[in-house]
């Protein structure tokens, strides 16, 4: 007698013939799903596969050697229903699995853009040469907030020539994160033990002559969005706190094996928004009034602070640029695709960015050269030229000024050599209908909203695109970790129809179009700080901030009047800080930006300010 394991084995057996041999007998796919039914059928009910069939076939007498409810399962109306019912074993999702569709910033595609930058850079130029670093000149500091507050770039001429210690260098700073964390709330897991058994590598290495390059013995803060082997990777948020991920993203990676080394997770506010994160505020160290901006809010704050040699943040729309003005850093946001993501959180796979946070423009400059690149664990990512000219010649460059840019910024790079080009609005947006961001955050974050839902009683079959969370009871008094942040940015993308979301990236790719053909006689430009930020989150340009004054910030000078609310609460005075603008480059032009940024950046010191925390 056939048993119903033995059936099934049948049917298995006839449908992976008929994949490989068309003229196979074999049953179909639903056919074999009927098949499978009836044996799980019969099998439950102490039944053989005979006795179901005989059923199935509308043998007589069969009633009575066979189970009623095994008659009443096979019921053709009833096998009609579960076999529609039956569910699909879909594998599972969680944040970081890349979706079919890639995002490609240049217009024509990638291969579009190699052949224009082979054609106007050369072939030689995608080799990634050698960083130069300049020698130490002069007496080496002794005391620790000089080593501190040194630019990246010099911390490591002092340990290539063996004149500073990486282990040193990494207990200033230990003790600097230590002592100001408290005040500035930026990191969320100091790494003593393990930056200095890192540190002591380090120099052992370099003691040996195996010196890595630039990088190597260099302490660095990571945005905590990283995944990090044996260390929490927290995302900001509460739910997360303890859990820890069992690999090293790219990022990670590279910067080890550069010889850098990583002393803290740095802040990021909850799920990458704003600057607050289940311990607090993180908070800019030249206005401890101010939050430090977000996401990359530890970053921006660790780094002006001098707590880390330099850090690595992350953008989607504004979370590098943003830190960076407030907390009056420099930093590289690069073109889409420059940078892996892997092992990063994921918000929106077409618009995530990763990018150096820095004290100067040549300390970005020196860790985007060891970074950038090709991997192919992030489909996004593609190899272009990086050639950083400290020189480079302004009156080469085909270089656009808005009405709006900062005047200081604009005169000092014209006394340069810059022969501006006047610009006027770029491209718009609002004829995309949307972004199809939320979109973007509601799939990379499924598996948590539908825990979510699960813990909170949401049902998600009833959520529209308007939809908004219940408001909490009153006299609750606002939280950033309240349900209504996590449900307000992720849930609501789950409702907008695939048909909406296909226009709009077609739409968006009409404004990458004309991004193209606005930049086609622009190397680069100088607008107003924050003026691209939206525009550049759709079409991946790079930018790079920097700071061109020294001044209290626009948003502590003198309110109120007729309109003043009499309840706002008294706001302190905010003290000078360096004000920050932003240059940005054509697509891959990367290294140009940042190029006419450290000419700027050489002959001013505005970066060279430090706060007093």
């Amino acid at each position: 007698m056939t048993t119903p394991h033995e059936l099934l084995e049948q049917y298995e057996h006839d449908l992976a013939r008929a994949d490989h041999d068309p003229a196979a007998n074999g049953v179909d796919r639903r056919q074999f799903m009927f098949q499978a039914l009836v044996a799980a059928a019969a099998t439950t009910f102490g039944a053989t596969a005979a006795q179901a069939q005989r059923v199935l076939g509308g043998a007589d007498g069969v009633v009575g050697d066979v189970p009623p409810e095994l008659i009443e399962l096979l019921a053709p109306e009833r096998v009609a229903e579960r076999l529609l019912a039956q569910p699909q074993q879909l594998p599972e999702l969680g944040n970081g699995e890349a979706p079919a569709l890639m995002f490609q910033p240049y217009p024509g595609g990638p291969g579009a853009a190699f052949e224009h930058l082979m054609r106007t850079r050369g072939r030689d130029a995608f080799d990634r040469g050698t960083f130069p670093l300049a020698p130490w000149s002069g007496t080496v500091p002794t005391n620790a907030d000089d080593l501190a507050f040194l630019p990246a770039h010099r911390q490591a001429a002092l340990i290539k020539e063996r004149r500073l210690t990486s282990t040193r260098l990494t207990q200033i700073y230990l003790d600097r994160l230590e002592r100001l964390d408290p005040t500035l709330l930026c990191a969320v897991t100091i790494l003593r033990n393990q930056a200095l058994a890192e540190a002591a590598r380090a120099d052992a290495e370099i003691a040996s002559g195996n010196w890595r390059g630039p990088l190597h013995g260099l302490p660095y803060g990571l945005k905590d969005l990283f995944s990090t082997k044996g260390i929490p990777t927290t995302w900001g948020a509460p739910d997360f706190k303890d859990r820890i991920i069992d690999e090293d993203a790219e990022i990670v990676v590279r910067l080890r094996d550069a010889g850098a080394v990583l002393v803290a997770k740095l802040s990021t506010g909850l799920f990458a928004q704003n600057d607050q994160w289940f311990r607090g505020r993180t908070n800019n160290p030249w206005n401890l009034s101010q939050g430090a901006s977000g996401s990359s809010a530890g970053p921006g704050s660790a780094t002006a602070a001098a707590c880390v040699s330099f850090s690595i943040g992350t953008e989607t729309q504004g979370s590098i640029v943003s830190p960076s003005i407030r907390n009056g850093i420099s930093a590289l946001r690069p073109t889409f695709g420059r940078v892996s993501r892997h092992g990063g959180m994921v918000l929106a796979w077409s618009m995530d960015r990763v990018g150096p946070m820095c004290r100067t423009i040549e300390d970005c400059a020196m860790v985007f050269h060891a970074v950038h690149g090709l991997d192919e664990k992030d489909p996004s990512t593609i190899t272009a030229p990086f050639q950083y000219d400290r020189a480079i010649d302004l009156r080469t460059l085909r270089i656009g000024v808005d009405a709006n840019a900062p005047k200081p910024l604009v005169d000092g790079l014209r006394a340069l050599g810059m022969e501006p080009r006047e610009i006027g609005a770029r491209p718009s947006l609002a004829s995309m209908g949307g972004s199809g961001l939320n979109v973007e955050y509601a799939a990379a974050f499924d598996a948590y909203v539908q825990r979510k839902a699960r813990e909170t009683g949401l049902d998600l079959s009833t959520v529209t695109a308007d939809w908004r969370p219940p408001a909490p009871p009153a006299g609750t008094p606002p939280s950033p970790m309240a349900p209504a942040d996590w449900a307000n940015r992720f849930v609501r993308g789950r409702a907008i129809p695939a048909f909406e979301f296909m226009q709009q990236q077609r739409r968006r790719y009409m404004i990458v179009s004309q991004w193209g053909a606005f930049m086609k006689d622009l190397d680069l430009f100088i607008g107003a700080p924050n003026a691209d930020v939206g525009n550049n989150a759709q079409t991946g340009h790079p930018c790079a901030v920097l700071p061109y004054a020294f001044d209290v910030p626009s948003s502590g000078r003198p309110q109120g009047g007729a309109n003043a609310s009499p309840n706002a609460p008294a706001q302190p005075p905010l003290n000078p800080q360096p004000i920050c603008g932003v240059i940005t480059g054509a697509l891959y032009n990367d290294d140009r930006i940042l190029s006419v940024a450290h000419r700027f950046q050489e002959s001013t010191d505005f970066h060279t300010r430090r706060p007093t925390v």
